[in-house]
């Protein structure tokens, strides 16, 4: 892992939309349904909107009904952190970029992949770059098998 990003929160401000700025540095959470990436299917990687940093793939996402994008693991586990969290007078686990902290979401023990955790993670804090799959045939593959 590299360095930590740290910038001035008007630095955050100008990179960030202000939904951005508000799920990433005030850890604020988009209303469920709502989000661009809840029901995306693509193959492809999700990154931090705030710093880029690959946190997510989509070998790792399902749908848990939520509303939100869940994911079973981390794309590493060394590119998120999770602490406990106490907001709303619920007891939580925030999950971070670990790159430049910004809140991504919360992960539950409620998942359906081996780890049986659910990342819950808001669209607003990620930013989708679809995979390199060959879409130039018929069924996305070879056009000429």
């Amino acid at each position: 892992m590299t360095d930590k990003l740290d910038l001035p929160e008007d630095e955050w401000r100008t990179r960030l939309t202000p939904e951005q700025y508000h799920v990433l540095r005030e850890g604020g959470t988009e209303r469920a349904f709502t989000g661009k990436y809840d029901k995306n299917k693509a193959d492809g990687e999700y990154h931090c909107a705030a710093c880029g940093q690959r946190v997510f793939e989509s070998s790792d996402k399902y749908d848990s009904g939520s509303g939100w994008p869940s994911f079973t693991d981390p794309a590493e586990s060394e590119a998120v952190e999770v602490r406990r969290d106490t907001a709303h007078g619920m007891i939580r686990t925030e999950v971070l970029c670990s790159q430049c902290d910004g809140h991504l979401g919360h992960v539950f023990p409620d998942g359906p992949g081996e780890s049986g955790l659910r990342y819950c993670i808001n669209s607003a804090s990620l930013e989708f770059e679809p995979g390199d799959k060959d879409t130039s045939g018929p069924d996305g593959g070879d056009p000429d098998s």
